[in-house]
């Protein structure tokens, strides 16, 4: 079979879970990686067969048989990354979250791929969690009936030291905050469970760390279906990640998926007995999720079966993300569809991006 070659931007402590779940795929092989800082690099030398480089124009200019990037700089230079790939590289990309931080470019980005006829594959990673497959099927199924009320709760810790560890971490332009970094993977599952969203309401704060962009947020959602939804997503808990919680009541009964990261399936009161079958142990927030993840790629890529997240899909997602920010900065309820970027995520900051270019 033929092997699907690799190239990896970005050499941080993701690539490590990344790393992990393409080596239980045969059909991957990571040919090369890079990253500015040669402690990052000197890690991966211990692996066989990898080519390192310190800057991915020299990689791609090199490695001409990559079929796709795996694209995890710094939050901020997703956009730029990926753009100038599929743009002057013409190979396809695997964009870790968030995919961007303006829905504007995305769209950019999701044109320019079809444009290529290249494929953008999104890491959502936690929709791959056991209990999440299994509640999806269940709501799919109309085994909750009408979902009316949905809660999320997420109660993580980084402190200062977590922000000190890099220059572009605790600001707008490159990172974003709580929302963007850790809350992302849980709004994303509030619209795979309640489907559209409709109006979303906002507030934000800043506890935890001297940082301009938040680490605690509160707020509701409107979805089109009627449901509506409330959310409380916060780093400034000490000393540790407690929970990552989301609970849906349904017509027919009540479920709710939690533990560390979404990998405990709590409650399912149609049928109490799925949740020790539906549950799983993991050893850190990032879950098991990137071994499907990876194994999606692989039958997309093979042309075995299309990836599960489409464009519209990914995009939605995205707005949902700037439509918090959005209604923040304008201290009101926005209205999903009228949507535009936030003006303070992914702003324009040169002195940073000088440095990951």
């Amino acid at each position: 079979m033929k092997k699907i070659n690799l190239g990896l931007i970005g050499l941080g402590r993701i690539a490590g879970h990344h790393t992990k779940a393409i080596k239980k795929i045969k059909t991957f092989k990571i040919i090369a990686a890079c990253d500015l800082y040669k402690k990052k690099r000197k890690t991966f030398s211990r692996l066989p067969g990898i080519n390192l480089y310190s800057h991915y124009d020299e990689m791609l200019s090199n490695e001409k048989k990559i079929d796709i990037v795996v694209i995890m700089s710094p939050s901020g230079m997703h956009f730029e990354h990926a753009y100038k790939i599929l743009k002057k590289y013409k190979k396809n990309v695997i964009i870790e979250k968030p995919t961007s931080l303006k829905v504007t470019n995305l769209k950019k980005l999701y044109a320019l791929a079809k444009k290529n006829k290249k494929t953008i594959y999104p890491v959502y990673q936690n929709r791959n969690n056991k209990c999440v497959i299994k509640l999806k099927e269940l709501i799919d199924r109309g085994k909750l009936g009408k979902i009316n009320l949905v809660n999320l709760i997420l109660r993580w810790c980084r402190p200062q030291r977590y922000y000190d560890l890099s220059v572009w971490r605790g600001t707008y332009s490159h990172d974003g905050g709580a929302l963007t970094n850790q809350g992302i993977h849980y709004i994303d599952l509030l619209r795979y469970f309640a489907g559209d969203v409709k109006k979303v309401y906002c507030k934000m704060g800043t506890f935890g760390a001297k940082i301009e962009v938040e680490d605690t947020v509160v707020g509701t959602l409107e979805f089109k279906s009627g449901a509506i939804a409330s959310i409380e997503v916060t780093t400034s808990a000490r000393p540790k990640d407690y929970e990552a919680t989301i609970s849906l009541v349904g017509t027919k009964g009540v479920a709710k998926v939690g533990g560390l990261a979404a990998n405990i399936m709590e409650e399912f009161s149609p049928d109490p007995s799925i949740c020790k079958t539906s549950s799983e142990n993991i050893p850190d927030a990032y879950g098991f999720g990137h071994n499907k993840f990876y194994q999606d790629v692989k039958k997309d890529f093979l042309k075995i079966k299309k990836f599960p997240v489409k464009p519209d899909d990914c995009l939605k997602t995205i707005k949902l993300l700037n439509a918090f920010y959005v209604s923040d900065e304008l201290k009101k309820q926005v209205d999903f569809d009228k949507i535009k970027d936030s003006v303070r995520l992914g702003k324009t900051n040169e002195k940073i991006s000088k440095i990951y270019r």
